[in-house]
């Protein structure tokens, strides 16, 4: 008897484990269900499927239309595109020409017959250069007074505003005004430049102002997500003085301005290009003067120099900051666009040759946007004599004996050869011009 009652409190005591046993048991399960089921609907709600919205990252349905019947229309060819994905430019490119220096002839060069002008001949030959860039710069030598001040070259230029029209259509988008002859005609054609310009207004005029507040202000070209700021100074006005009540016309080059310029165009702009009317004239090299400034110039950061007046070629070269390593590359001069010269004596051929600055910028692992190649069109002025067309400007590349047989030069200067182009292209540029082709570039690895 005693054996039964011990055996009865056993299984009483074990049936009250087996129940916490099956509690517990039934939790776990449960529990792991709850799990799978949770993580079946995350993974399902993520599939590309038509589950409601989705995660960011994930490819959204592309909706095609039958083959048979795929874009037969503007709005078909909408749809289908709307989810493509669009290639977006990682590159700006930059171009710039040398002086337009518009002696008498090269006016008279668009003369027509039936009394207009027109100068598209001046820019046929290099039109391919122009359009494949996005920022296009050329510097104006002279300015456009108007007809009834006189048409004039050396040592005062005025010339067509018809040469500004060309300008325009041959896709230049930024002007340079900020030269020693951007007074030859006083304040009126000082006034009668920025004028004309107005009829252009996607067009970026640089150098000459019309109010204080606009000396102050930073042009700035917005390009495939990268911020360009442009700025130009000369080193003076061939001694014609600034309009009494414009003492702010022209840019000139003053530290003080410039300083204030550069910090400005550094808060607005991922890139600082700044464009220097300097140098001595025919000097094949840079002077003391623009190595002063061009390391001036360093030391505030600036990105690119590019330069003009000397009317001829001078070297491409980059400084280094010793205080922090900064680099920035430098066009001293690039000579010549277009130029009338006559001048009877060996040598003068050199005016006739300029070059093409061509500056292609990108952004680094660092989103900062740097130099990534750098090369010089060499161009050659075709002096050529009276008559329509006949003055123009095309690759040396491309220039042939008997384009250069029939020009001015060819009598009034021995030394005008192809050969002695090439030659001087070389002595100057060095390893940055290759004989016989249009242009040569540098590519540089970040």
């Amino acid at each position: 008897m005693a054996d039964k009652r011990r055996r009865k409190k056993r299984r009483r005591k074990n049936s009250g484990s087996n129940m916490i046993y099956k509690v517990v048991a039934g939790v776990v399960g449960v529990s792991i269900l709850a799990l799978v089921a949770l993580t079946a609907v995350y993974f399902i709600s993520n599939l590309n499927l038509s589950f409601g919205e989705k995660t960011p990252g994930v490819i959204q349905d592309i909706v095609l239309l039958n083959t048979n019947e795929a874009a037969a229309t503007p709005a078909e060819w909408a749809e289908l595109e709307k989810n493509v994905p669009i290639e977006i430019s990682q590159t700006v490119q930059i171009m710039m020409v040398g002086d337009m220096l518009m002696h008498l002839n090269v006016t008279q060069s668009g003369f027509m017959d039936d009394g207009t002008k027109n100068y598209d001949h001046l820019f046929q030959r290099i039109l391919p250069d122009i359009q494949a860039a996005d920022i296009r710069i050329v510097n104006e030598e002279i300015v456009f007074a108007g007809e009834d001040m006189g048409f004039s070259g050396y040592p005062m230029f005025n010339t067509a505003e018809e040469v500004g029209d060309a300008e325009a259509k041959a896709g230049f988008n930024v002007i340079l005004h900020a030269t020693n002859h951007t007074m030859d005609k006083w304040k009126q054609g000082l006034m009668n430049t920025i004028n004309f310009w107005k009829k252009y207004p996607d067009i970026k005029v640089l150098g000459v102002n019309e109010t204080k507040e606009q000396q102050e202000e930073i042009t700035v070209i917005d390009k495939n997500g990268m911020k360009i700021a442009l700025l130009n100074y000369t080193y003076g006005l061939n001694g014609m003085p600034m309009p009494d009540d414009m003492p702010f016309a022209v840019n000139l080059i003053d530290a003080d301005l410039m300083d204030r310029n550069i910090k400005k165009a550094h808060e607005v702009a991922d890139f600082v290009v700044v464009i220097m009317h300097w140098g001595t004239e025919y000097q094949l090299f840079a002077n003391n003067d623009q190595k002063y400034w061009a390391n001036w110039l360093l030391e505030r950061d600036v990105d690119l120099v590019l330069g003009a007046h000397p009317h001829v070629i001078q070297p491409v070269e980059w400084l280094t900051d010793p205080n922090d390593g900064d680099q920035m590359l430098v066009y001293y001069s690039l000579g010549n666009y277009v130029t009338g010269t006559r001048a009877a004596r060996a040598g003068v051929y050199e005016q006739a040759v300029g070059g093409m600055a061509k500056v292609e910028l990108t952004k680094n692992s660092k989103g900062e946007v740097v130099i990534s190649r750098y090369g010089i069109e060499p161009l050659v002025a075709n002096i050529g004599r009276a008559g329509y067309g006949n003055i123009y400007t095309c690759p040396l590349s491309e220039y042939t004996d008997e384009e250069r047989k029939n020009t001015i030069l060819a009598g009034n200067d021995p030394t005008f050869t192809i050969e002695n182009c090439e030659n001087l292209c070389e002595k100057v540029w060095g390893d940055l011009y290759t004989p016989g082709e249009r242009d040569t570039w540098i590519t540089r690895e970040y």
